[in-house]
């Protein structure tokens, strides 16, 4: 492999990386930047995230563009906020020896007036995230109309969140003649047409195979039942002591929702989601980066910012939609060279969709079990043991030994030693002495779906809505709990048909979900709902209750007399202070309470 001196870059970005600290390119920035400063050329770039590819296209960059021009002539697209000005804040470091150089972040979440006021100071290379950009050209506050060389940063990640037509319409106000480099983890049609489209010729390089998983994360699977999900993902942080990692979750309320029980239950963790401000995307960032977070729970779309090379473990606490989506999950450890682990927790009934994963990264997961109490007990007492052993002497200990040799002087080191350590094994022995095995074989049946606590006391709904409507259960458990405010495990037994459905709720919610569904239109027709005795005949449905979904009836009267509706503030108040304290009585495996975590 090159030397970074052997790949022709110029003398201020040579001294640029000597400051950083890189020794030698990656992959990705050997076999591309050669490419990218001898010829005007289009490219398109496979590699997994954490390989280092804004270098690959940023050093090409700044030495090809005029620097003494005030003229926008790079324009870099990216996916989020977060990856945006992460790309902007690399750029400029790439470029600090570059005298005149100004590359300007354009992003939502800011004053669009202030960052019109950057650019008209003169931006030599602008980095944006597409709606921003479709924006400002719309105002008139930018103009790429003389760029030489666009680049598509993570452009599977970017059709994924719907930005096709935005790109589309930003490249249509820029030159044909310009050089465009796209760069991706995945090679999914899309983004083949992508390339069709707006690229002539292009070269490809690609850092091991296309869409393959780095080899320095191992793939792991855990099998549980589908309500023991949150019990399991406790259990993975307690038998590793020192994680650091990210924790996926599919929806916005769900990653809230997990960040709250892990908080509450002792962890130092965080959420990241797009329903946060920029200011608290900020915060929460910084935390994780300095470790006061050790575990952040977020969605993809938010996670794409992530720029943290020392992260262990990823854990899918949810699986994606798209299986591609899980190369960019993973690639989010073992970066930088580092190794990590990449978790999945299933149910019975998601083993399948692993297979589609194995086929994407051409790499087998490796089926673990959940650890035991005792294996976790074991654990923390050596990680603990270890510390203890690591840890420099604080001689400011000194003047209070007197009181504390007293206070000892009749104990043997035997018994000082079984003391000290039993104040912290005895909190994680008490919790999990009686802890049930959570790992489902793989004979068993599901019974995230097929059963529930307390069974009698449930009710089951018939809803008009199927699989002819775009609905498989977990789509359509999803709907039904963001609808009607409830959280993941109130909403269960789900069974989908071609045109209609069936589910299950407490019958404690049974007066909320008929009442929200009165009136209710999906897509422009109405759903109806209505309780049934039991779960359907073949080819048939029970039925009990009906109600008209048209004309409401008693239900819609008895909805009328509410003083506001179903998800308003003062409903969904009650429904937190509800999953507070439904929370608080399943904290435990066996009843106690869980010691808390101290805080490292």
């Amino acid at each position: 492999m090159n030397t970074f001196q052997d790949l022709g870059l110029n003398e201020d970005l040579l001294n640029a990386i000597t400051d950083l600290g890189f020794e030698k390119p990656s992959e990705v920035q050997d076999k591309a930047i050669p490419i990218l400063l001898e010829e005007e050329t289009d490219l398109v770039a496979l590699a997994q995230t954490g390989t280092g590819k804004t270098a690959a296209f940023g050093f090409p960059m700044l030495q090809k563009i005029d620097i003494n021009s005030r003229t926008t002539q790079g324009l870099i697209l990216s996916p989020t906020r977060e990856l945006c000005l992460q790309i902007a804040n690399e750029m400029k470091q790439y470029g600090k020896y570059c005298k005149g150089l100004n590359v300007v972040a354009i992003y939502g979440g800011s004053s669009i007036t202030d960052q019109a006021r950057e650019v008209k100071r003169g931006a030599q290379v602008i980095v944006a995230t597409p709606g921003r950009m479709k924006d400002m050209i719309s105002r008139r506050l930018v103009d790429i109309s003389k760029i030489q060389y666009s680049v598509l940063d993570e452009a599977d990640e970017m059709l994924n969140m719907g930005f096709k037509e935005d790109i589309t319409d930003i490249l249509s106000h820029t030159p044909e003649d310009k050089n465009t480099w796209l760069f991706s983890a995945t090679m999914p049609r899309e983004v083949a047409a992508i390339a069709k489209n707006f690229m002539v010729s292009p070269q490809e390089i690609t850092v091991g195979h296309k869409n393959q998983s780095t080899n320095n994360v191992s793939h792991e699977y855990y099998l549980v039942n589908a309500r023991d999900r949150y019990q399991a993902l406790k259990r993975l942080a307690d038998a590793n002591p020192d994680i650091f990692s990210v924790i996926f979750c599919r929806t916005k309320r769900d990653t809230q929702k997990v960040a709250e029980q892990l908080i509450e239950d002792g962890y130092s963790a965080g959420a990241l989601h797009g329903d946060l401000s920029q200011n608290q995307r900020d915060i929460v960032m910084k935390q994780f980066r300095s470790r006061q977070i050790q575990m952040l729970v977020a969605t993809d779309v938010a996670a794409r910012g992530i720029d943290v090379d020392d992260i262990t473990h990823v854990i899918n606490y949810q699986l994606s939609d798209e299986v591609e989506t899980y190369t960019h999950r993973s690639g989010r450890t073992g970066r930088a060279g580092k190794t990590g682990v990449s978790m999945v927790i299933v149910s019975k009934s998601e083993v399948r969709r692993l297979k589609s994963i194995e086929r994407i990264i051409n790499k087998k997961f490796e089926l673990k079990e959940i650890p035991n109490g005792m294996e976790i007990c074991e654990v923390q007492l050596m990680s603990l043991a270890n510390k203890i052993h690591n840890t420099e002497i604080n001689h400011e200990i000194d003047k209070y030994l007197e009181d504390i040799n007293a206070l000892f002087e009749d104990t043997s080191k035997e018994e000082l030693i079984k003391k000290f350590f039993s104040v912290e094994f005895t909190r994680f022995f008490n919790y999990y002495k009686k802890a049930k095995d959570l790992n489902v074989k793989a004979g068993d049946r599901d019974s995230g779906r097929e059963s529930r606590p307390g069974g009698g006391n449930a009710a089951r709904y018939f809803i008009n809505v199927g699989e002819k409507d775009g609905f498989d259960w977990m789509k359509l458990k999803d709907f039904l709990k963001e609808q009607l405010g409830l959280g993941r495990d109130d909403v269960f037994k789900v069974d989908t048909k071609d045109t209609f459905s069936f589910f299950n709720t407490e019958k404690e919610h049974q007066e909320k979900v008929l009442a929200f569904f009165t009136d209710f239109k999906h897509n422009g027709r109405f759903v109806n709902v209505e309780i049934t005795e039991d779960k359907p005949n073949r080819g048939g449905r029970g039925r009990g209750r009906r109600r008209d979904d048209r004309k409401g009836g008693g239900d819609r009267k008895r909805n009328d007399r509410r003083s506001s509706g179903p998800r308003s503030d003062s409903k969904r108040s009650d429904r937190r202070r509800s999953d507070n304290n439904e929370s608080r009585s399943r904290r435990s495996d066996s009843g106690s309470s869980r010691p808390r975590r101290s805080r490292r």
